[in-house]
Order: C-alpha cells, then sequence, then structure tokens
C-alpha cells in the first residue's frame, strides 16, 4: 500500500506532547522555562485562581532544588499538586481538597516492592486521572511498579534491576501518513539501531506491525485508522487529535534537548501499569513525601540499598519532566529550549 506524508500548517503531522488537547495548528514555544509563558497564559485566560496555584507550584519547584534527597519529596509533592490544581480549574473539572492517593508498608525489608500505592476514587489525583482518560477505583501498585513505567529514569531502573524486562522501545521520526488511494490514515515510525528487528515489534503491542513497503529502513505502523480528508481539514484535524489520544495511551516522551519519543511494549508481562506518566509520577511522589514526612529514617534506609541511585535520578529529574507534560496538557502547546534540536 503506497503512503504519503500528512502536511499541515508547513509541516509534517505527527505526535503532539499534549494528550487532552493538543494544538497542531501552532508552532512550537520555544522558552528556557515554561513557568513564565504559562503565568503569562493563565493571566491572559483571566484565570487568576489558577495562576495562585501555578505560582505556588514554581516556589515548591525552586526550594526542591535546594534540599537534600530526604528532604525533596516534600516540596517536589507540593509542586505537582499545585500545579495540578492549576491545570484542573483552568479545564473546568471538578475536584475536592482531598489529594486522592494514600501509601503504606507491607512487611520489615526496606524495598520499593513493599512500599504501595494507593488511588483513592475521589480527590485531586483522581480528578486528574479523569481529565486524562484513566479510571481510579482503588488500584494498588509498588512504589517499585510505579517506577518501572516511568521512560525518564528506564535506564536507571534497568541498571538496578537487571532481571526485570526492558519496558520502552526508542521511535524515530514519527509522523501521520495517508493512503495514496483511500483516505486512510495511520502514525509511521522508525527504529534503529540494535532495535530494528522483529523481535522488537514483537514486545509492542499488537496493533503495531512492520511497514513491509519500505524495505531500505525499518519501519513500523499503527493497524489502527482514521480518515484524513484534505478538503476538509477541520474535521479531519478533529478525528486526528481523537486518534492521537489513544495514541498517547503507547506513546511517551522525554523532556530534554530533543524530542525522544518511546513506544511502551505490550502489557503481557508483570508490573506494566496502563497510565499515563502525569499520573505516576504524582503517585509515586506522593508516596516518597509522606514518608519524608512522618518516616524520614525509612526514607534514608532506602538510600542505603541498590536502589539509591535509581531513586535519587527519580527525585531529582522528575519535577521538570512533571512540568514539562503539565505546561504542555494545561495550555496545548509544545516547549522546547531555544537553539535545540526541533
Amino acid at each position: 500500500m503506497g503512503f504519503r506524508d500528512i502536511s499541515h500548517k508547513n509541516k509534517k503531522l505527527t505526535i503532539h506532547k499534549a494528550i487532552t488537547e493538543p494544538h497542531f495548528n501552532e508552532k512550537t514555544v520555544l522558552v528556557t522555562s515554561t513557568w513564565e509563558y504559562v503565568d503569562l497564559w493563565l493571566k491572559r485566560a483571566g484565570r487568576s485562581d489558577a495562576r495562585f496555584f501555578w505560582n505556588q507550584a514554581k516556589s515548591f519547584y525552586d526550594a526542591t532544588k535546594l534540599l537534600p534527597k530526604t528532604s525533596a519529596p516534600l516540596t517536589a509533592y507540593y509542586c505537582f499538586l499545585n500545579a495540578t490544581k492549576a491545570l484542573l480549574l483552568t479545564k473546568g473539572v471538578q475536584f475536592s481538597d482531598e489529594h486522592g492517593v494514600s501509601g503504606f508498608t507491607v512487611g520489615n525489608q526496606t524495598s520499593l516492592s513493599n512500599e504501595k500505592v494507593k488511588f483513592k476514587t475521589g480527590g485531586i489525583l483522581p480528578a486528574l486521572c479523569q481529565h486524562l482518560g484513566e479510571p481510579s477505583n482503588g488500584e494498588i501498585y509498588s512504589l517499585k511498579d510505579l517506577l518501572y513505567n516511568l521512560p525518564g529514569i528506564h535506564r536507571a531502573f534497568d541498571l538496578t534491576y537487571s532481571a526485570d524486562t526492558e519496558l520502552f522501545i526508542p521511535i524515530s521520526e514519527p509522523k501521520i501518513v495517508r493512503s495514496e488511494t483511500t483516505h486512510e490514515s495511520w502514525l509511521c515510525a522508525e527504529l534503529t539501531d540494535k532495535y530494528a528487528t522483529q523481535h522488537s515489534i514483537n514486545k509492542l503491542p499488537n496493533h503495531f506491525e512492520r511497514e513491509l513497503s519500505v524495505t531500505d529502513k525499518f519501519i513500523i505502523r499503527s493497524t489502527r485508522r482514521f480518515n484524513w480528508r484534505p478538503q476538509d481539514r477541520s474535521a479531519s484535524l478533529s478525528r486526528y487529535k481523537t486518534y492521537h489520544k489513544q495514541l498517547r495511551k503507547d506513546i511517551f516522551y522525554i523532556n530534554g534537548g530533543s524530542r525522544l519519543w518511546y513506544i511502551k511494549r505490550a502489557a503481557n508481562i508483570n508490573g506494566i501499569i496502563p497510565r499515563s506518566t502525569l499520573s505516576i509520577m504524582f503517585a509515586a511522589m506522593h508516596k516518597l513525601s509522606e514518608m519524608s514526612r512522618y518516616t524520614p529514617d525509612k526514607l534514608s534506609r532506602h538510600f542505603d540499598c541498590q536502589h539509591n541511585w535509581l531513586l535519587s535520578e527519580f527525585i531529582t529529574s522528575s519535577s521538570a519532566q512533571f512540568i514539562d507534560e503539565l505546561s504542555s496538557e494545561l495550555t496545548g502547546h509544545e516547549f522546547m529550549a531555544p537553539g535545540r534540536n526541533m
């Protein structure tokens, strides 16, 4: 089957950082930090209520960078909490003041598997889940599995727990293409280096397969389709937004100087959590903040174990990832640092 790229606003149509309301019509925003941009965006939108929480989140973000790792989870969590409130207020999502997440420990051994996190049915985290199209019905996960499902620290996880299966497969040049003979359209992307094998495809969800018409590269495609009609771009873009929201259940990114996209492998192994990285980071940081506040001695013992680097990486890097993702969700824009790979 022949296919061609879809161009929109003079650039190839591709995947977007925002899940719920991506603005495919607009250019990438080049900023060194999203804090001031989002604050001005909220001011223009007349959302003084959301601005208050956004600026509170910024204060906690700045404080986190100055604290030791046994104290940093507390301020990092309140950064996540207040930024999420700003999102929910802006989007008109109802929520109660409860956090909507709790933690507990099983057994006496200092282990991430023994630290448990419960997604409650009401509160701020469940409201975030609702906004992202996820359930929140009392599910319980271990802290180890939550960290396992975050692409930004997956290399640290793999080095810490070498027996666990790699979850994320990198993709290059993701784009939306259209059949040359029909209106059917779908996602294509390239697997490179050691991942350019059928073995990698076998690990993916069953709605991904190899594009056999391309022989000089290892291209994969989604078997799911939507209609793109050039003569009616508005309706086509609306259909793509619905399609894109489904795509983002499988495709994740790492915040950085270039666009780093990954497909999460099929949910046929233990430990896979079918959730967005936003809700996973929120829940994991809440658990660590509880320990930081109530049992700092227990948190300190975790830094004496083999997983100390993994925890350190999460605490150090997750705030920037969370705020980048949430900034895109809130505004619908994509953000990149000036002078970096677009």
